[in-house]
């Protein structure tokens, strides 16, 4: 699995004419500054990540983004290539100055990123995002510890929450995790999926740019081998494309 990481200082005008015309709508639609940087970074990031691995111009990498309850053009992103021989699934992640991309073949991918020193009320948030058990066990822990115990918990339920196309749809608190201190695991499912998803594996992470510190991130994989995921990090600003690769390398579990 490779992740790329950006920060919004890398938008830029020349980026602009790879978008389609509903992403560029969203981007003109956006108020704040800072919010398109960090729009335009994702969607030109996915498009140069995924025309790399398809073969084509990242302009005519061909998106749907359609919201599956609503029929709106927002939702989780995918690649619109029916049939296609390399069914990529790819998805996006930002949070203050940073921005993620993950891509994978032949299984559902979501990717979270919080920012680490962002003010967060971990008492309130916990309420909503956490299951009983979870809560009692952040509790536990010395209050100095609770925010950094809470935002490792709340990356990996956002993105086991993002492979499964769900989103925020979904409560948090009915997907239950491991604690944040353990290999992470899903433990038990939300009831209003109409079936338990295949093999899961989720890796926690730390995301960096050269302009930011670390902050906590996770990926998950639904539908994988069953193996551990072994994830390489790549930054945009300091890379040239690779040469086209799977983005999901396996090494066996211990």
């Amino acid at each position: 699995m490779d992740v790329w990481w950006a920060g919004p200082n890398a938008a830029h005008e020349g980026l602009l004419p790879l978008l389609d015309p509903v992403e560029r709508g969203r981007y003109e639609a956006t108020v704040r500054a800072a919010d398109r940087a960090r729009f335009l970074v994702g969607c030109a990031l996915s498009r140069l990540v995924l025309g790399e691995l398809l073969g084509l111009p990242p302009a005519r990498v061909p998106l749907r983004r359609v919201c599956p309850r609503c029929g709106g053009p927002h939702g989780k992103p995918r690649l619109d290539m029916p049939g296609s021989a390399e069914p990529y699934d790819f998805s996006v992640t930002h949070s203050g100055e940073i921005v993620g991309v993950a891509v994978c073949r032949g299984a559902e991918v979501g990717l979270d990123v919080e920012e680490a020193d962002s003010p967060v009320d971990v008492a309130l948030a916990a309420r909503t995002a956490l299951a009983a058990p979870e809560l009692a066990a952040l509790n536990t822990l010395p209050p100095d510890d609770r925010k950094a115990a809470f935002l490792r918990t709340w990356t990996r339920k956002e993105a086991v929450l993002k492979a499964l196309g769900a989103g925020l749809a979904l409560p948090p608190r009915d997907l239950r995790l491991s604690p944040p201190d353990a290999r992470p695991t899903v433990l038990s499912w939300p009831e209003g999926l109409p079936s338990p998803p295949p093999a899961t594996a989720i890796t926690d992470l730390l995301a960096e740019t050269p302009a930011t510190g670390p902050h906590p991130a996770a990926v998950a994989v639904i539908g994988h081998s069953g193996a551990r995921l072994a994830v390489q990090a790549r930054h945009f600003e300091e890379r040239r494309l690779p040469q086209a690769r799977c983005a999901h390398r396996a090494q066996k579990s211990p």
